[in-house]
């Protein structure tokens, strides 16, 4: 095989790989600096839905780590991007926080629960049980079911918390339709991505610290993929999957001289 080109994009996901528990791992710091000085085009990813760009980019400065808000790619974002592509100007009953509602809002949608296009589910910390039956019944009368993320499970300081992948299955159980999943592992998140930066496949690559949603994704986009064991995956549990990524690193700080 010939060789692949030199890498002149990065993405790279949030949680995992350059925060632990509000705190950044070390070597991100470095790693940004030399992203924004080198010039080339890069991405924050995250799965979570609940905060805007914005919120994310003063969250992170807090903690030492700048990243503009141009630079961060949500799966609030991608979806609201999604949604425009397919059916632009249209409706939808949501289940989530600002992240998502705003970005809907700037793509031109309507927050209704009067016979909605779609009903969208997000990330939020207050899941409702009148929400997830309003949803319900909105999806038997024939609104589109789209989730922002599969994820089942998020982190908090008290332990795992249930996600939108879990109140998803919840929603499927009671309507017997599954949702159109926007984020990772989705490579549609990562092209869009990449769309948005100017950025090709070919010469990208992903970081990400979880081999069934980062690398996958990065994988199935076409791009280069890197492993950081500062997260969820395990050294013990990368050969458990039937796919590898480009290569496995201990943490961000063994890419820095790679940009």
């Amino acid at each position: 095989m010939a060789d692949r080109k030199p890498i002149e994009s990065w993405l790279t996901d949030m949680d995992g790989v350059l925060i632990h528990e509000g705190v950044p791992i070390p070597g991100a710091e470095a790693f940004l600096k030399k992203l924004r000085d080198s010039g080339r085009p890069f991405l924050v990813l995250t799965n979570n839905s609940i905060y805007t760009a914005r919120d994310l980019h003063a969250r992170l400065r807090r903690m030492g780590l700048d990243v503009p808000a141009e630079n961060i790619w949500t799966s609030a974002l991608a979806t609201a991007q999604f949604l425009n592509d397919q059916r632009p100007g249209g409706s939808a009953y949501v289940i989530g926080e600002a992240g998502l509602t705003t970005a809907l809002h700037d793509v031109g949608y309507v927050l209704t629960d009067h016979e909605p296009d779609f009903v969208i589910l997000g990330e939020t910390r207050t899941y409702s049980f009148e929400a997830m039956t309003k949803a319900v019944r909105l999806i038997n009368d024939g609104a589109r079911f789209i989730a922002t993320n599969p994820d089942n499970v998020g982190p908090s300081t008290e332990g795992a918390l249930p996600a939108t992948g879990s109140v998803a299955a919840l929603i499927t159980a009671a309507t017997g339709r599954k949702p159109y999943f926007v984020g990772k592992p989705n490579p549609l998140m990562m092209r869009a991505g990449l769309n948005a930066i100017g950025a090709h496949s070919e010469t990208s690559a992903m970081i990400g610290d979880r081999m069934d949603t980062d690398v996958l994704a990065g994988l199935e986009a076409g791009m280069r993929t890197f492993l950081v064991l500062s997260g969820v995956t395990q050294p013990q549990e990368v050969d458990a999957y039937p796919f590898r990524p480009s290569k496995v690193v201990d943490s961000i700080a063994d890419l820095v001289d790679l940009i």
